[in-house]
C-alpha cells in the first residue's frame, strides 16, 4: 500500500504544469532526418533553480517539527493496482521473442527492490535470479554494508561471493530505492563491477541494434561515447547539467543515462531513472549475447574499437572543513591549469558564466588534447568530485590491451596533477 500526497495547492507547485521537456540545463545537437519517439509521460516536478533555492529556504525556516501543521487530509491511499500497471508496462522494455536465457545473481541492498525485480523477471520469462539472502530484505540499518551503495567499497562482496558459488551470467545490484542499477560480470579469474559509463553504453548500443528512435541523453559528467553512438546510428542526442531533473525535460528523450548507475530507459513509462527495467533490458542484452557465444566485455571491446577505448575514473575528495571546497574551486578559477597528464588544456570553461546551451552551475570543464576534465562540488555530500576520461583510438583488437594501459596511465596522471593544481 502507498500514500501519495494529493497535488499541493498551485503556489507550492515547483514546476509549472505543461512546461516542455527542453529549456535551460539541455544542450541539443541538431537531429538528423529521422522520425523522434513521442515525449511520452511529462518530466517528473522534481524542482530546479529557482524552486529549488525557495524550497530549501522554507526548510531552513523551520524551527522545531511540533510547529509544522500536520494536515488530516489530503491525500490518497494507492493499492496494488499501481505495481500490476508498472508491470504490465515493463513488457515494452524488452524486445518481442528476445532471448531470455541470462542466469543472474541479484542483490536488493537491504532495500525494496526484490518483491518487484522477481516479479518482472518471472513475466518476462528470465531465469529466477539467485539472491543474496543475506541483503534481500528491506533493513535500514544496511548491516552488512559500510554504506548501501553498490559504488561503495565492499558493498558488492557478498553479491561476488554468490556469484563464485553459482556460476551467472552476470550480478545485478539495486540500490535500497531501486531506481539504480548496478552490473557485474566475470572477468578473468574473477568478477569485476562495470562503470556506469560502460553500462551506459551497452545498453545505448543495445537499443540501436533494436533501430529505436529518439533522443539519448545524459548529462555533462557522463561519458562522451553515447554521443558517437548516437552520431553513428544518426539518432538526435543532448547532453544536460547532472541529474535526472534535467535529463527528464529532454524532448522526444528515448534513452538517458548517467554515470552514478541511472539508467531511463523506458521514458514513456518512467520517464526517471529506474532500477528495475534497466535490469530487465541489461538482461535481454545479456541474452543475446550468450546466444552468440559472446559476453557484455565482448561488446565493450566492439565499441571501442568502433568508437575509440573511452576510459573514465572519478577522484573524489571528502572533507570536513566545507571550505576547503571553495578553497579548491577559486584556486582552479585563479590559475587555470594549462596541461594535465602532459595534455594541453585546449578550452577552459568556468560553468558558473553558462554557457550557450546550458545554464550557470558551480563548475569547471577543461577539454584536452584527447581527454576531458569536470570539477564540481557534490550536491548531496561534503565531496569535491572530479569526473575524467581519455579517449585513446584503437586500430582492432589486438591494439586493446595496450590502450587499456595507456589510459590508466593517463587516468593516473590526470588525478595526480588535478589534486596538485586543486590543492587537494
Amino acid at each position: 500500500m502507498v500514500v501519495r500526497p494529493r497535488r499541493p495547492p498551485a503556489r507550492t507547485v515547483p514546476v509549472r504544469p505543461g512546461r516542455k521537456a527542453s529549456g535551460p540545463g539541455v544542450r541539443h545537437t541538431a537531429a538528423p532526418p529521422r522520425r523522434a519517439a513521442r515525449a511520452g509521460s511529462p518530466p517528473p516536478l522534481t524542482p530546479v533553480p529557482p524552486a529549488d533555492a525557495d524550497i530549501a529556504a522554507e526548510i531552513d525556516a523551520i524551527t522545531t517539527l511540533t510547529a509544522v501543521p500536520r494536515p488530516e487530509s489530503g491525500w490518497e491511499i494507492l493499492g496494488e493496482d499501481v505495481l500490476d500497471a508498472y508491470l504490465a508496462r515493463t513488457d515494452a522494455v524488452l524486445a518481442q521473442g528476445s532471448p531470455r536465457t541470462a542466469r543472474t545473481v541479484y542483490t536488493a541492498m537491504h532495500g525494496v527492490g526484490k518483491d518487484t525485480l522477481l516479479a518482472a523477471f518471472a513475466r518476462a520469462g528470465f531465469p529466477t535470479p539467485d539472491l543474496v539472502a543475506e541483503q534481500a530484505e528491506p533493513d535500514p540499518d544496511f548491516p552488512t554494508v559500510a554504506f548501501p551503495n553498490p559504488e561503495e567499497p565492499g558493498a558488492m562482496d557478498l553479491a561476488f561471493a554468490k556469484a563464485r558459488e553459482t556460476g551467472p551470467d552476470l550480478v545485478i545490484a539495486n540500490d535500497p530505492d531501486a531506481d539504480r542499477c548496478a552490473v557485474a560480470v566475470k572477468d578473468g579469474a574473477d568478477w569485476r563491477m562495470l562503470r556506469g559509463d560502460e553500462v551506459g553504453a551497452l545498453l545505448a548500443a543495445h537499443l540501436v541494434n533494436r533501430e529505436v528512435h529518439g533522443t539519448f541523453a545524459e548529462s555533462i559528467v557522463s561519458s562522451s561515447l553515447l554521443a558517437r553512438i548516437a552520431e553513428k546510428a544518426k539518432l538526435p542526442y543532448a547532453e544536460t547539467l547532472t541529474g535526472f531533473k534535467w535529463i527528464a525535460r529532454v524532448e522526444g528523450l528515448r534513452y538517458g543515462y548517467e554515470e552514478a548507475l541511472g539508467y531511463c530507459v523506458d521514458p514513456d513509462g518512467v520517464r526517471d531513472k529506474d532500477g528495475i527495467t534497466a535490469a530487465l533490458l541489461v538482461t535481454e542484452l545479456a541474452s543475446q549475447l550468450k546466444e552468440e557465444g559472446r559476453t557484455l566485455l565482448d561488446l565493450l571491446d566492439d565499441l571501442a574499437v568502433e568508437h575509440g577505448l573511452h576510459a573514465t575514473d572519478q577522484l573524489s575528495v571528502r572533507v570536513q572543513d566545507l571550505s576547503l571546497i571553495g578553497d579548491a574551486m577559486r584556486r582552479l578559477r585563479e590559475q587555470p591549469p594549462a596541461a594535465l597528464a602532459g595534455l594541453p588544456v585546449t578550452r577552459a570553461e568556468d560553468l558558473t558564466r553558462g554557457t550557450d546551451t546550458l545554464p550557470p552551475t558551480d563548475g569547471l570543464r577543461y577539454t584536452l588534447d584527447g581527454a576531458r576534465v569536470i570539477v564540481r562540488p557534490s550536491g548531496t555530500e561534503p565531496k569535491l568530485k572530479c569526473y575524467l576520461e581519455v579517449v585513446i583510438p584503437v586500430a582492432d583488437h589486438a591494439g586493446l590491451p595496450a590502450a587499456r594501459a595507456k589510459a590508466a596511465d593517463l587516468l593516473t596522471a590526470l588525478k595526480r596533477d588535478l589534486s596538485t593544481a586543486a590543492g587537494i
